[in-house]
């Protein structure tokens, strides 16, 4: 029996029992019980380790290694109170996944005397190998120390697995030369850059404001299948998604799915892997069934982006493993079946100051209109400049595959803001040239807060095709990947605010010295950006080939491919933006460039041999195989005689199932030979574009056409593999 048909069997014979659960808790009796916040750091602490640490974590101060010690022994004494045994620096290595060493509180004493130990220094910091990590060429094989350092403003957690538990506390990664090696520390520096930019844009209004703290809201899309399908798929074990299957009658055409009751197992799985996910501070708030057939969505309630990037990153990485618990599998691939929806990560991103504003909310008076209208263009203007950079930063094989179909929104970045915010900013543009006197508060009179209900609920309509749209309070970066580190498109785009904010505020105070009032400075540079950045604005179809051609004639970027959009990573222009914002130094973006551009590679590799190998060992013999069955009924039918009209038909399959065969050998056996020739070549850039155009787009579709016909071709009990209709319907 093959996997496909034992999968199968074992499916029929579940049962309700099979889902039971535990009576789900009280989320506020177990949210954050894992976690070593500031009342569990009350308890544990002396006043001067506690008031260090709050200072770290609210203001960002440097903790003093004396005191680290304190602080140290306290986390101990919490974790080991619930039973932990080992502690690991956690830390985002440019892998895509998750990293961690664990280590024992056991020590040994110089007289052997056996203790429970935890130190500032082991806190602190720690070296794992930087040399068996992505580094781009900054670290050489031989050149193997890095470190670990400890980020205060994330708290350390206690992770679950099994009967085992372990202290995590969350890390950069760099290089001994100091290098990042990670997502965390550039995002941390991305933080503070646009922090100290808009606090200084902020006081034109409110001197009061002192920090300002970007906050995500991410929406994470996925697809659950049954584990014993998955693993009786071999791309899909190897590549997270399926490299060729037959659409099935029905996919998601009918919209069922969406917002429809969650499947019962499904739904067991959901509460489980929400209540290690409440233990762990993960603030989700909502579920629900997807688009697309299988496919499911959580989200949390806004965070500071550093934790709710951490928050994400572990949250996938909980899911995977509860999942194993329910023997289903997650997917997290952008596109991991063809013909139905892909899976994003929206990234909903504002910024609040601690005075309690939300800086992309219209407010309730002229002043804080202004404010909101001030930090409101200033984003579009950043996307504008800055659309390159944006797009390399959500570029990957995977999303590669989504992006510009089935709701996911094009490889062009754009930004959509509804209609009444596009006649808002008409009126204000409407007005460039106007000469403003002392008296004149027409600049002021931005009534938006008389629509503020209506803004918020239905004055702006949702684009699902655009990529970075404004929704009433905040704007959505939809075109981030499902698999991706939401780290490295905020990284870039806190980045580029916060430049974007520092040119503004030098606009401004020039006007001002040249005796412009201030309210008519900032209205004039808000009219300049206005105009200047119009062209990244686009409230239509974004699929639409017309549109296309109007972003070729406004001049925005429209790079469908990876290794053609890495390029603005390592521009003058980027290299000069991270650089002034204290961000990346040049050898560390060149190192990135070089990392994704490797990542690529081997991606697009992995799946051509794949496909090459299920093609040869599974597709092929079942073919032949159910060729062989024609055949010999061909020949019956002959030598009963009973006329050519009897096997005719038959004939017709025979011929065709012939020339499948024959057209996918040959295109295997072709696209074999340019992988080989793609791989000698050594330069990063060129071997990736050649990936691209030469294996990937020449023979990945031509292949998978043809096995899909042999799918619907060949006889169901010859095919071994698993179907679309039993990967996506059965559970």
């Amino acid at each position: 029996m093959s996997l496909r048909f034992a999968a199968l069997e074992n499916l029929n014979k579940l049962s309700e029992s099979d889902f039971a659960l535990k009576p789900s808790k009280k989320i506020t009796a177990i949210f954050g019980e894992n976690v070593f916040t500031l009342k569990s750091a009350r308890e544990y602490l002396s006043d001067e380790a506690f008031k260090s640490l709050a200072s770290s974590i609210k203001g960002g101060k440097k903790i003093d290694r004396a005191v680290a010690s304190q602080i140290a022994n306290g986390i101990r004494s919490w974790a080991e109170s619930k039973g932990v045994t080992h502690f690991t620096h956690w830390f985002q290595p440019l892998t895509g996944t998750t990293a961690e060493k664990h280590d024992t509180f056991f020590t040994l004493k110089g007289d052997g005397t056996a203790i429970e130990e935890f130190d500032g220094g082991a806190l602190i910091q720690q070296e794992p190998d930087a040399s068996s990590f992505p580094s781009g060429g900054l670290r050489a094989t031989f050149e193997a120390r890095g470190y670990t350092a400890w980020d205060p403003s994330s708290p350390a957690f206690i992770m679950e697995i099994g009967n085992g538990l372990t202290l995590c506390i969350p890390t950069i990664f760099v290089a001994y030369t100091g290098q990042s090696l990670d997502y965390k520390a550039p995002l941390l520096k991305a933080l503070a850059a646009l922090d100290k930019a808009a606090v200084e844009v902020c006081h034109y209004f409110d001197r009061n404001v002192s920090k300002v703290t970007p906050t995500l809201g991410w929406e994470q899309e996925y697809f659950v299948i049954d584990a014993s399908l998955a693993n009786a798929r071999p791309d899909l074990v190897l590549c997270d998604r399926t490299v060729f299957g037959a659409s099935p009658a029905k996919g998601q055409q009918l919209e069922d799915h969406y917002f429809g009751s969650i499947p019962e197992r499904v739904y067991a799985f959901m509460r489980d892997f929400e209540t290690e996910s409440y233990k762990l501070g993960i603030p989700l708030r909502t579920r629900h069934n997807e688009v697309a057939p299988s496919q499911f969505e959580c989200a949390p309630i806004f965070e500071e982006v550093n934790l709710a990037v951490d928050h994400n990153t572990l949250l996938t990485d909980i899911m995977t493993r509860v999942a194993k618990r329910h023997g289903l599998r997650v997917l997290l691939h952008e596109k991991p079946f063809a013909g139905i929806n892909g899976s994003g990560k929206h990234n909903n991103w504002s910024m609040a100051t601690d005075t309690g504003v939300n800086l992309l909310a219209p407010g309730k008076t002229p002043k804080t209109n202004l404010m909101f209208l001030t930090f409101f263009v200033n984003t579009i203007k950043a996307v504008h400049d800055y659309a390159d950079l944006m797009r390399a930063s959500i570029a990957s094989a995977g999303n590669d595959f989504r992006l510009g179909a089935n709701e996911a929104p094009p490889a062009i970045i754009s930004v959509f803001i509804g209609n009444y915010l596009t006649k808002v900013l008409n009126e204000v543009e409407g007005r460039v040239g106007e000469k403003f006197d002392e008296q004149d508060e027409a600049i002021l009179k931005l009534d938006l807060h008389r629509s503020i209900p209506e803004l918020l609920l239905d004055n702006t309509d949702r684009n699902r095709t655009s990529p970075f749209a404004f929704t009433g309070n905040k704007f959505e970066f939809r075109a981030v990947g499902s698999s991706a580190n939401c780290a490295n498109a905020m990284t870039v785009l806190n980045t580029i605010m916060a430049e974007t904010l520092r040119n503004f505020k030098k606009e401004v105070d020039s006007l001002v010295e040249k005796g412009d009032k201030r309210e008519v400075a900032l209205m004039h540079t808000i009219q300049r950006y206005i105009v200047d950045s119009k062209n990244v604005l686009f409230e239509g179809d974004g699929y639409s080939e017309e549109w296309a051609q109007e972003a070729e004639r406004r001049g925005l970027p429209n790079v469908k491919t990876t290794p053609l959009a890495l390029d603005a990573m390592i521009s003058d222009k980027a290299k000069a933006l991270f650089e002034r914002n204290g961000v990346y130094q040049h050898d560390e973006l060149e190192a990135r460039h070089e990392i994704e551009l490797e990542k690529y590679i081997k991606k697009v590799q992995i799946e051509a041999r794949v496909m090459g190998e299920i093609t040869t060992n599974y597709v092929l013999p079942s073919a032949i195989k159910y060729q062989n069955t024609i055949i010999n009924n061909i020949r019956g039918l002959k030598e009963l005689g009973l006329g050519e009209n009897s096997y005719k038909s038959q004939q017709k399959v025979l011929q065709r199932i012939s020339d499948l065969i024959g057209a996918v050998s040959e295109d295997v056996t072709n696209m074999i030979e340019a992988r080989k020739v793609c791989n000698n070549i050594p330069d990063s850039r060129e071997k990736a574009i050649r990936y691209c155009t030469d294996v990937k787009e020449k023979y990945f579709d031509k292949i998978r056409y043809n096995l899909d016909k042999l799918e619907l071709l060949v006889a169901d009990e010859e095919w071994t593999l698993p179907k679309y209709r039993e990967m996506l319907f059965l559970r």
